[in-house]
């Protein structure tokens, strides 16, 4: 597990604690105006869950042995999102990747780009990935430019497969192979 923290120059990337999960539980499925929900990739409904089954989830989980799977999102010590992965294929060494910031004030700010870069960084670095990849939905503007500034390309655009607010949007892939983002170290 990671035992230091992923400092950039806005973001602080971390292991979530207790308390963190707590407040992610909070901004995912409490929190009244539910902004950031909005901007998630309409892929699946959400099922609710408690926050104990939300805590046992995401606690020390891992995508492999001592890779976190999970960081939150610090500015000065105050949690604004998460970073996450999950496997698409473990035999071909594909991930796929995303990123929450749950407090619009942090949005359009280049956050969530510094902590997306440092996360996809720190899984090509301390794994064997050959792939990493993310979905959003036409859109999501801010999540496109994000993954294109850290040199994720689009690699499919399925045209009208999404539905947000009774409109049709493109589903987006984006991704990055391990040799091209050696290019860019």
């Amino acid at each position: 597990m990671i035992t230091t923290t992923l400092k950039g120059e806005k973001v602080t990337l971390r292991l979530a604690e207790t308390k963190d999960l707590e407040a992610c539980y909070y901004w995912e499925y409490e929190e009244e105006k539910q902004e950031a929900a909005k901007w998630n990739g309409p892929f699946y409904i959400r099922k609710e869950i408690t926050q104990a089954e939300f805590i046992e989830k995401w606690e020390n989980y891992e995508i492999l042995p001592n890779v976190p799977g999970l960081l939150i999102i610090e500015v000065d010590g105050e949690l604004i999102g998460i970073v996450d992965a999950d496997w698409v294929d473990k035999n071909s060494n594909w991930l796929e990747a995303g990123i929450i910031i749950y407090k619009p004030e942090y949005w359009g700010g280049g956050y969530g780009t510094e902590a997306f870069k440092l996360f996809i960084d720190y899984l090509f670095t301390n794994t064997s990935l050959h792939r990493l990849g993310m979905s959003t939905w036409s859109g999501n503007i801010r999540m496109m430019k994000a993954a294109k500034k850290i040199g994720m390309v689009e690699e499919a655009r399925i045209l009208q497969a999404r539905i947000v607010d009774g409109k049709y949007y493109d589903a987006i892939k984006m991704g990055i192979l391990r040799g091209e983002w050696e290019l860019l170290k």
